[in-house]
């Protein structure tokens, strides 16, 4: 996410206050940009409280085939929690506009999140109703007609277990 700039490069510190500001800056301007552009702009935060990310980082320290979900940013991230949240109230602050505003999920729970984002995405995107027309199977033509599944005989089909 280009949005990284606003958050674990800020708070890591692997770019300046003064490049993060001027992203900060110059967000809102790029987006509206898109915008005008013709593109739908749809931007999920997805929340997670303190005590859920406590728990998804035990799970995956415990369980080795979670391990791999650890990124080299996830353990010393951990200890800069409230320096995370005022970089995305930062980031909220300057970039959550009218022309492309924030949709902030409560994610503690990972299947309502997905359920509740889908659901609200599809609202955001205008939708219209098609008439199709109605489809008619053809019937096979006869010509040219032989015994197609004799010629199958003696093959290699992939054993059927299920």
């Amino acid at each position: 996410s280009w949005y990284n700039r606003a958050g674990v490069e800020y708070v890591m510190g692997f770019c300046t206050p003064e490049e993060h500001r001027r992203f900060l800056d110059r967000c809102p301007l790029i987006e509206q940009y898109i915008v005008d552009g013709g593109i739908q702009l749809i931007k999920f935060w997805l929340e997670v409280s303190e005590a859920e990310q406590k728990k998804r980082f035990e799970s995956r320290i415990e369980d080795p085939l979670k391990q791999w979900k650890l990124s080299a940013m996830d353990l010393p991230s951990r200890s800069k929690w409230y320096e995370y949240s005022r970089a995305r109230d930062m980031m909220l602050q300057a970039t959550d506009t009218e022309h492309a505003p924030w949709h902030i999920l409560r994610s503690d729970d990972k299947r309502r999140a997905r359920l509740n984002c889908i659901s609200h995405l599809l609202q955001l995107i205008p939708y219209e109703q098609i008439a199709r027309e109605e489809i008619k199977l053809p019937k096979r033509s006869e010509k040219g007609a032989y015994d197609d599944t004799i010629t199958l005989e003696g093959r290699r089909f992939v054993p059927e277990h299920f």
